[in-house]
């Protein structure tokens, strides 16, 4: 219990060190209503005081934690993404894995992806975004097939409309054409 805590604390003591700047990204497209809210270098954004803050223990829900995460991941600063992932209570939500195996895989760690792909399907099946990361991942590793049968999957689920299908396909063309 007491090497728990001491990690946990440790972990939160090194936050600012891992989430700047924090790009975040709320509901109806960032913190003040429109665009995205930029943290300076030590601070992350807290939506309940809808203002950058400087971490501090316990002070961050997983919702904060995921979409920190998201956003280090979307900026392609992976290492720090999966530092911020991994901070999260609930190591069972599939938004979590999906962010933690998106920085594994652009990080060249393919495997490690996958592993955190299946694992949000297994608890979400119907996750197309996951979906479309695992196909693209299945390209990566030269497994058509395998992008193809996550493309069927997304279909299945939300039809050939969705952005998830329509992202996933065009890599399906890319991949064939090259």
């Amino acid at each position: 219990m007491r090497r728990r805590l001491l990690v946990q604390v440790m972990a939160v003591a090194a936050l600012p060190l891992f989430v700047a700047p924090a790009f975040a990204a709320g509901e109806g497209g960032g913190g003040s209503g429109g665009g995205t809210t930029q943290c300076k270098k030590g601070e992350v954004w807290d939506k309940k005081k809808n203002k950058c803050v400087k971490p501090q223990y316990g002070m961050l829900d997983d919702d904060s934690i995921y979409e920190a995460g998201h956003d280090l991941a979307m900026a392609g600063r992976y290492d720090e993404a999966i530092s911020v992932l991994t901070l999260a209570a609930n190591k069972q939500d599939p938004r979590i894995l999906n962010y933690l195996g998106y920085s594994h895989r652009h990080s060249g760690r393919i495997t490690v992806g996958l592993g955190y792909y299946e694992e949000a399907l297994r608890i979400n099946p119907d996750y197309t975004l996951v979906r479309e990361y695992l196909g693209e991942a299945h390209l990566q590793i030269g497994d058509l097939a395998g992008a193809q049968e996550q493309l069927k999957e997304i279909e299945k689920r939300t039809g050939k409309g969705s952005r998830e299908y329509g992202m996933l396909s065009e890599q399906i063309d890319h991949f064939l054409r090259s």
